[in-house]
């Protein structure tokens, strides 16, 4: 399950950064912290373009993904909190997931999961 810091975290906004690599070349993008989606231990995120990740992860299907809120109170009184999360990935075209997400962002023309392997706060 997902540590109720990070669940809080999602409920601010705040950017996502995505890090994808293969072939030793690492590509990074960003998403809001309102996008993302949680079913269980895992993150749907609505994918417009991703071209480059969605390249990278058909080769690794591993992801690294930060992201992080200031109206979340961090370790020791600090002001803002963010997570690290590894995750594996998936993309999917079709399906309930995908027609739930398409209902809310029509702009879409495929879902990113992300299912997240481990989540440690940074700050």
């Amino acid at each position: 399950m997902l540590p109720e810091k990070l669940l809080e975290v999602l409920k601010h906004e705040g950017v996502v950064s995505i890090t994808t690599w293969a072939n030793n070349d690492a590509h990074v993008t960003n998403t809001w912290n309102s996008y993302l989606k949680v079913d269980g231990d895992d993150l749907w995120v609505p994918a417009a373009g991703l071209t480059s990740s969605e390249n990278d992860l058909k080769i690794n299907n591993r992801a690294i993904v930060t992201l992080g809120a200031r109206e979340v109170e961090g370790f020791n009184g600090y002001r803002g909190t963010g997570f690290r999360l590894e995750c594996t990935t998936s993309f999917i075209t079709e399906g309930e997931v995908f027609d739930k997400m398409y209902a809310e962002y029509p702009f879409i023309n495929r879902v990113l999961i992300l299912h997240v392997q481990s989540a440690k706060q940074l700050l």
